[in-house]
């Protein structure tokens, strides 16, 4: 029986941005192991780099290139030496984000508007217009956005990130329509309240995780590891014909 090729990666160029830990650590390893040559990018590179050490230890292939993508230099920067060194991209996963505050909507500072709207709506639009024409360059790609169950329904006191969240579920759809003639397909997936420091406030605080877990079917918190398998596929050619989707990936919260 030939063995099915739908899942690698095999020569593939991907980028995974946040990915020195959490939810982005755990796609880069993943898109590793199924062939592809990683890019681990966050804003340190020492962590990135730890990152790096651990994929090529177990036999996959990654470099370290570090970026904040709340700066627009920096992505022109990573750009600039992906196309230099790879001469092409395949897979963009934009998993990078932040949620500085938490608090009542109308207490939101300015300056903190200001970092969540550049790093999760204009990072995520500008990684993605440069990556797409690079992938349009040699025949196409996949964008995978991470976004999150609070795109569609509001995390209590996260309204500033939330609304950052469901523009890029929007986003995702724009570029979708907008770049299916090059061969670049634009999918996302929505992680429910999951293991990570990021969410930290919301999983060691047991009051707020049990009023969370309460409209969770499946009454638990997911791992990092769980939300990779969603962006291999639809980074990948099983996905070959899937563009402008959005793969909830949240323990049946979204279905309550």
């Amino acid at each position: 029986m030939t063995k099915p090729t739908t899942f690698d990666l095999t020569g593939k160029i991907a980028i995974v941005t946040g990915a020195s830990r959490g939810i982005g650590a755990e796609i880069a390893k993943l898109l590793a192991a199924h062939g592809a040559h990683v890019i681990v990018s966050s804003r340190k590179q020492a962590d990135c780099q730890a990152v790096v050490d651990g994929i090529v230890a177990e036999g996959g292939s990654a470099e370290a290139l570090a970026c904040h993508i709340g700066e627009m230099e920096q992505i022109e920067a990573l750009y600039a030496q992906v196309e230099g060194t790879h001469g092409r991209l395949d897979i963009l996963i934009n998993n990078a984000a932040t949620n500085p505050y938490f608090g009542h909507i109308t207490d939101t500072d300015l300056s903190v508007f200001q970092k969540t709207v550049d790093v999760n709506i204009r990072g995520y639009f500008y990684m993605s217009t440069h990556g797409a024409r690079l992938m349009a360059k040699s025949g196409g790609g996949s964008i995978v956005n991470v976004a999150s169950v609070n795109g569609v329904v509001p995390g209590f006191q996260q309204g500033i990130y939330s609304i950052t969240k469901a523009a890029v579920i929007s986003m995702t759809k724009a570029f979708a329509v907008e770049c299916a003639e090059q061969g670049v397909r634009c999918n996302a997936i929505l992680p429910g309240l999951t293991d990570t420091k990021f969410a930290s406030v919301l999983v060691n605080t047991p009051a707020i995780l049990k009023q969370a877990l309460a409209h969770v079917p499946m009454r638990r918190v997911a791992q990092p590891s769980e939300m990779a398998g969603a962006a291999l596929y639809l980074a990948s050619d099983a996905a070959s014909y899937t563009t402008g989707a959005v793969l909830n990936v949240d323990g049946g919260y979204l279905s309550v």
